[in-house]
């Protein structure tokens, strides 16, 4: 095996690569340029199932058409997809990892984006211009050649890290004691250390960081450094502030790493507060432009459904009276937005109403299921009544799920920032449900993974975010994890 150049933190060898130990084993491409890649890969992609889904119809079926008009739909539709894929930062290395994510979340943008699409031509007035059988194949085709390609990405982003695959700058790396651990991750990245200097902190130690930084001028002038990075606290800003600016007579890019525990304050959104910069520490509730259209959303939504469903409810209501002793519609208190009370409405899925202090929850074979009940359960329809809920104002479409007032109470003792969950109103459908976390809650860590997806939602809220959830909820309730 080839030996491994190293280079101390006084500037002579320590951990590093070396050129001959790993240059001829690069790709040509660098970690930085992974996005940029992944964004032009879909609309690679998206136009290859075009001009797929258009030779298919013309050799099959033996239809006339331009060919070149039918493949110009694949324009309107990758800059559609691909600004809402970057808009949720699906395009990050770090998300592209995570396939399971990735082909949910690709999938559902997709069928969105194509609906979207369809709804538009309708509208215009423009049937014959896309061809229903074209659509067809160029949908199924297109959601095909992603998920495969998303793969791929994956593999290979995956054998490029975990054998540092990706060709990365020379660059000299400037960090505190709490810094070191980054050597590795630069290196993993490609990133090709050349010299790695320890910045001396103490509050005697300002000329000796001067001197540091003119030699790092002076070394940087003689070799092929194309970067500066410095693994810094952010504790030590005005030591990094004087660095930076001894460093502006390099034409170089300088970058900051931020580490130790100020450096979460660099992953939290930030705005202008007159010549300040204002860093939000908590988010607080949305604001009246966000809740106005997260509430039309729901007003639209849950009117369309109710007209659309109404006779498939009243037979469901039907069929429950039929079935069993009871009301058809079960009500209960549940907790809502900031702590209030509401009734939400439910179908009847067991033989008794439980509601106050003491409910049990349902289980697998639960005695109290009746025949009707178990199907209603697994399918969520017995959740459908709760759009009344959504119409009148005590619960959205899209939200943390409200639970009953007795397991309310245990849950805000037994998991921290539950009371968390209130900031919004409770929904139909959530992040959580989903990411499979649906039906009962046993045990603490099963509650804990719940919340830790709604708090995700709150911290995360988007209408865009809304629309993705409502379009992965059908294909979640096909799959019926965790479904009772």
């Amino acid at each position: 095996m080839q030996s491994i150049r190293r280079f101390e933190f006084n500037g002579a060898p320590v951990p590093g690569l070396s050129d001959s130990a790993t240059r001829d084993r690069r790709w040509p491409v660098q970690y930085d340029s992974v996005e940029l890649l992944a964004l032009l890969a879909d609309i690679a992609t998206i136009f290859m199932a075009s001009l797929f889904a258009a030779f298919a119809r013309k050799f099959l079926t033996g239809a006339s058409g331009d060919i070149a008009r039918l493949v110009g739909v694949a324009l309107p539709t990758s800059v559609i997809f691909t600004a809402v894929v970057k808009s949720f930062n699906l395009y990050l290395p770090k998300a592209l990892l995570e396939l399971r994510n990735q082909l949910r979340s690709v999938c559902a943008i997709w069928l969105g984006v194509s609906c979207l699409l369809v709804a538009t031509t309708f509208t215009l007035q423009m049937k014959g211009e896309i061809p229903w059988d074209f659509a067809l194949v160029f949908g199924i085709a297109g959601l095909t050649l992603l998920a495969a390609q998303r793969v791929l990405l994956r593999d290979a982003l995956r054998k490029g890290l975990a054998e540092r695959r990706f060709s990365g700058r020379k660059i000299v790396l400037i960090t505190d004691e709490a810094g070191r651990d980054i050597v590795n991750t630069l290196s993993d990245l490609g990133y090709f250390i050349e010299k790695h200097f320890t910045l001396p902190v103490t509050r005697s130690s300002l000329r000796r960081q001067d001197q540091l930084i003119e030699k790092i001028i002076t070394h940087t002038r003689e070799t092929e450094i194309r970067e500066i990075f410095f693994g810094v606290s952010p504790d030590h800003w005005l030591r990094l502030k004087r660095a930076v600016a001894a460093l502006r007579v390099l034409p170089l890019r300088v970058r900051l790493v931020p580490t130790g525990a100020s450096s979460d304050l660099f992953h939290r959104p930030s705005t202008e507060l007159g010549s300040a910069r204002c860093v939000e520490l908590q988010r607080g509730p949305l604001s009246p432009v966000a809740l106005f259209a997260k509430r039309a959303l729901d007003i639209c939504l849950s009117v369309t459904v109710l007209t659309a469903l109404s006779p498939v409810l009243l037979l469901v209501a039907l069929a429950i009276k039929l079935d069993s002793r009871g009301p058809a519609l079960f009500k209960q208190q549940r907790c809502g937005f900031n702590g209030r009370h509401f009734t939400i409405y439910k179908f009847r899925t067991m033989s008794v109403l439980e509601d106050g202090p003491s409910i049990v929850q349902a289980k697998a074979n639960d005695s109290r299921l009746t025949r009707l009940g178990g199907w209603l359960r697994r399918t969520s329809i017995d959740e459908l009544p709760q759009l009344l809920n959504v119409l009148e104002g005590s619960m959205s479409i899209v939200g943390p799920r409200p639970h009953a007032l007795a397991h309310e109470n245990e849950f805000d003792k037994a998991v921290r920032n539950y009371a968390y969950r209130r900031r919004v109103k409770p929904g139909l459908t959530g992040l959580a449900q989903i990411k499979g976390f649906r039906g009962p809650t046993p045990t603490p860590a099963s509650i804990e993974r719940r919340v830790k997806e709604d708090l995700r939602y709150i911290d995360n809220w988007s209408l865009g975010l809304d629309l993705v959830i409502l379009v992965q909820t059908p294909l979640e309730l096909i799959r019926g994890r965790n479904a009772l």
